[in-house]
């Protein structure tokens, strides 16, 4: 059975249909707008954090290409080759660094140009020999089948590999490759584990990695690398150490001081610090968007329930001559606009919410992959937060138009008929 207070709110509300409806509806838009803007903006800041591979944040990483200004009675032009023993040196005389590890290409570090085969198959891919210490950096690397390579792996000098899912799909398809092999150069390699890395859209997901001192024997390459990888030590930054490692690799190689281009040094936090600056902003704006929507609908609800008490103010003022008190006047107003707000703020939300879940489901079950976005959602916490402050504004909305119309006296209300 319903309550004589609740029957009385249902009936106001029946009798003007079309003004709940539109009040209920902006708060609906506003809810559902909010929860949309904010799951779109985590899937755009997760899609931003993917093209960032797998690699720690402040790892910095470093090559050398050629000089751009003479030196010593060396012409500009000249080819600068890092060996192992600049990784020695580094560990040395720069304090500072806490990992550091290295990778060289078979072929080019930018392209996938040498050609793999299993059995029938085969694919051109990036082959890559990498130190000690580089999965420590390719930190968030993800797994899906096996393991990583090791140091007993480096030390034994094993032909295995670690192969990216794109290799795995290419020669392998939905065959399990875990102890299989595959030829890179005529050489037979056993597969140890395969992994996803987001970097360059997904492409380095196109490479296979062995133990540096087997790919140094195998493919008789000598002690030359062609990257150096490194992070700074705990409580350091890039900027810390930039300065002293360019000096001494410039140093190492007999390259001019003021040269720009022989060695170029990356540092990962930077570019992070700026994209999350941007990440930000993006943040700031969609906030600024929704709560607009969201504060339009709340005004909505406030000018309606100002408007209902007008025209309630006779049988207020009834009320208040046959003995009912100031509060019972109040919580029924108050309890109008609760249920107006509530019922259409929660249906906003699971609406906003139940989209967001086809979106994703969609993606995942057609497996389609976009670039700077993945995997929109909102955070429960936040939907509810925003839903208890649209219910609170509403709770507002309801009460100062009743609590003033509750301060005035019967023969003044019902005069104002």
């Amino acid at each position: 059975m319903i309550p004589d207070g609740l029957q009385e709110i249902l009936y106001s509300l029946q009798r003007n249909k079309l003004r709940t409806g539109l009040t209920a509806f902006g708060v609906f838009w506003g809810i559902f707008m909010l929860v949309l803007l904010l799951g779109a903006g985590t899937g755009l800041k997760r899609g931003i954090e993917k093209g960032f591979s797998s690699d720690v944040r402040n790892s910095m990483w470093i090559r050398a290409t050629r000089t751009s200004i003479p030196y010593k009675g060396l012409a500009h032009g000249r080819s600068v080759q890092f060996t192992e023993a600049d990784l020695a040196a580094i560990r040395r005389q720069v304090a500072n660094v806490d990992i550091i590890t290295a990778e060289n290409p078979l072929g080019s570090a930018r392209q996938a140009d040498i050609q793999v085969t299993y059995g029938s198959n085969f694919g051109s891919f990036g082959v890559f020999g990498v130190a000690k210490g580089y999965f420590d950096i390719k930190r968030y690397q993800e797994y899906r089948m096996g393991r990583r390579l090791n140091d007993l792996d480096d030390d034994e000098r094993r032909k295995v590999v670690v192969i990216g899912t794109r290799v795995k799909d290419r020669l392998f398809g939905d065959k399990n490759p875990l102890g299989e092999q595959v030829i890179v150069n005529g050489v037979n390699f056993t597969v140890v584990g395969v992994f996803y890395d987001s970097g360059w859209e997904g492409r380095m997901s196109e490479r296979l990695y062995m133990p540096l001192n087997t790919f140094q024997k195998t493919f008789g390459v000598g002690e030359n690398i062609s990257i150096i990888a490194l992070t700074p030590a705990e409580g350091f930054t890039g900027d810390d150490i930039t300065e002293e490692l360019d000096t001494l690799l410039k140093q190492r190689h007999n390259v001019a001081p003021e040269d720009r281009k022989a060695i170029y040094i990356f540092d990962l936090a930077k570019q992070s610090a700026q994209v999350n600056a941007t990440i930000n902003a993006i943040n700031f704006f969609i906030w600024f968007v929704g709560l607009g929507t969201l504060m339009a609908g709340i005004v909505g609800i406030s000018n309606i329930m100002i408007i209902t008490v007008k025209e309630r103010t006779v049988e207020i003022g009834i009320r208040k001559a046959l003995g009912a008190p100031p509060w019972n006047i109040i919580r029924t107003i108050i309890l109008e606009a609760v249920i107006v707000t509530a019922f259409a703020g929660y249906a906003g939300l699971v609406l906003a919410v139940g989209l967001l879940e086809l979106i994703n489901f969609t993606l995942t079950s057609m497996k389609v992959e976009l670039n700077y976005f993945s995997n929109p959602e909102v955070d429960f916490s936040v939907a509810m937060s925003a839903l208890g402050i649209l219910v609170s504004c509403g709770v507002l909305a309801g009460f100062f138009p009743a609590w003033h119309a509750a301060r005035v006296s019967p023969i003044e209300a019902m005069r104002a008929q």
